[in-house]
């Protein structure tokens, strides 16, 4: 009879061992994948924060250019509307890589309107305002790398055994890269320079 109660709670004390292993081994698991998810998103705001200086420089590029440009309207525009689709997508959404490729291509209408006209490549204050926009172009495209690798780091954390089988019940499913359009990855060529 000792015999039996004894067997029974040793039986009990593994069960609990074992019970005990597998929520400590869930909790690691979801604590890992809630770090992941956070650094996505860090890198995410990063990305965002650039594309918030680029939009910035917009106006003042385009008041620098506007008496320029009259006849260019339908450029300024498509920045407009891009620069009002972006403050009006919630942060962190498709409409708001959407409206950055849709800013990105008008900008590379800009630059190669203002390579047609030697006064404008000449004005010391568009000169600094695209300096000042390629310094944030090459920041943005920084900060995008920095994005998908952290996505990548996540997406495989997510899709790796044991986890895969646990994550999605916990509510992480594999994130999306960001991918820019085909006409934005084209670069525009720019000369500044004046003849």
């Amino acid at each position: 009879m000792v015999s039996t109660a004894r067997s029974g709670l040793i039986g009990l004390i593994v069960l609990i061992l074992i019970v005990l292993a597998g929520v400590s081994s869930m909790a690691g698991t979801y604590n890992r994948l809630v770090r992941a998810n956070q650094q996505v998103e860090a890198a995410w705001g990063n990305v965002e924060a650039q594309y918030q200086r680029r939009f910035d420089l917009i106006p003042n590029l385009t008041e620098a250019t506007k008496g320029f440009l009259q006849q260019e309207r339908t450029v300024f525009e498509a920045i407009a509307q891009a620069r009002t689709r972006y403050a009006g997508a919630p942060a962190g959404s498709s409409g708001r890589v959407a409206a950055a490729n849709q800013l990105e291509s008008a900008l590379a209408r800009l630059l190669v309107i203002v390579e047609n006209y030697p006064t404008l490549r000449s004005s010391d204050v568009v000169q600094r305002l695209m300096a000042e926009l390629s310094a944030t172009e090459n920041e943005i495209a920084s900060a995008r790398l920095g994005y998908n690798q952290q996505v990548r780091d996540y997406n495989t954390q997510v899709k790796s055994f044991p986890t895969v089988l646990v994550a999605g019940t916990l509510g992480f499913h594999e994130r999306e890269f960001f991918i820019s359009q085909a006409e934005a990855r084209k670069a525009p060529k720019v000369n500044l320079t004046t003849p």
